[in-house]
């Protein structure tokens, strides 16, 4: 059987695998009422998806005090929440498996906790395929900085050339690019074409079997 086209398969997480968004949207709302704080729009607070919180919240805190007060509250509903609003998107479980059993590495590349992005991947059945995750803990510089990629990359012993990166952000698409892999615009989830094609990604994908053609071109 020949190896195939790319070995590794990096995926971004909460948008791209697991429809977060709810909960992530609510969690943040939560916040800004706890601390008496207008909202700012689901569609703004949207448009940050994908950098650390600590960034996101950085935008709209006072000084240190509140920003701390932000990420508490926006921990409590998220931790207390958590199972109840998160779920895969269609077919990305059969995919996942698919790629797994042809050999391919697969990794996590998210903004959020390794330990968070573990409790997601476990609480819909992934976990058992991830060969590394890459959380905005590992790196001192996120997404859509490179050197999340490439952590990852050096984790699995893998060349730029010999992956791709799929997600649902022009920040992982500049990430990726930044970094020298392949990177696939995620059209499923909560990604639009016209927020990401700035970044110019190699490739879209409507659905995540699309993914499947795309590595076997």
């Amino acid at each position: 059987m020949p190896a195939p086209a790319y070995p590794t398969v990096l995926f971004d997480l909460d948008g791209t695998l697991l429809d977060s968004i709810e909960l992530i949207l609510r969690s943040a709302r939560y916040s800004f009422e706890k601390l008496n704080r207008e909202w700012i729009t689901d569609e703004v607070w949207s448009a940050g998806i994908g950098i650390p919180l600590f960034t996101a919240f950085g935008k709209y805190a006072k000084d240190e005090t509140d920003h701390a007060a932000l990420i508490a509250g926006y921990r409590e509903y998220q931790l207390a929440n958590h199972d109840r609003l998160i779920r895969c998107y269609d077919d990305v479980v059969d995919t996942v498996k698919t790629l797994a059993a042809r050999g391919h590495e697969i990794a996590i590349v998210t903004s959020k906790s390794e330990a968070l992005a573990m409790r997601g991947l476990v609480h819909v059945g992934l976990a058992r395929y991830m060969d590394t995750i890459v959380g905005c803990d590992a790196s001192t510089r996120h997404k859509p900085d490179p050197e999340p990629v490439r952590i990852a990359l050096h984790r699995l012993g893998c060349r730029p050339e010999d992956a791709i990166f799929v997600g649902d952000s022009v920040h992982d698409i500049l990430a990726g690019n930044a970094a020298g892999v392949r990177t696939v615009a995620a059209l499923w989830g909560a990604g639009r074409r016209e927020e990401m094609e700035p970044g110019a990604p190699s490739a879209y994908a409507a659905t995540i079997s699309d993914v499947l053609a795309l590595i076997s071109e």
